[in-house]
């Protein structure tokens, strides 16, 4: 598998975790406004080396999850700025911004945490 993103959580805001038992994470750049920087864990915006779709696999810290949704503006906004919610339910539709996954437990993310896509 080859790695088409990469980044690193840069910051932790302090009710990040919150959105656990949603099933979800909220990614966030530098741009991130004041009232939602307390719930989002904070990366460097970057651009993809291709496109994220469906089928290729979402990584972090090791554990590998199937990316099964990517809504339409999902890598648009990754890419402009930093931010998309990452739902771990495995659901079948999702939000235009949010990339689905299969379900799974909610990682706990931390200051140096790696998210990788691979295709």
């Amino acid at each position: 598998m080859n790695t088409i993103y990469e980044n690193t959580v840069k910051g932790v805001g302090d009710l990040a975790a919150a959105f656990a038992e949603e099933k979800t994470i909220i990614l966030f750049g530098d741009s991130a406004p004041d009232t939602l920087k307390d719930y989002c864990y904070s990366i460097d915006v970057k651009k993809a080396d291709a496109v994220i779709e469906p089928g290729q696999t979402l990584e972090i810290d090791g554990k590998q999850y199937k990316i099964q949704v990517v809504g339409g503006v999902m890598q648009k906004n990754l890419e402009a700025l930093g931010h998309i919610s990452i739902q771990f339910s495995g659901a079948a539709d999702g939000l235009p911004g949010t990339m689905v996954v299969e379900e799974a437990e909610v990682p706990v993310l931390k200051i140096g945490s790696t998210i990788r896509v691979l295709a």
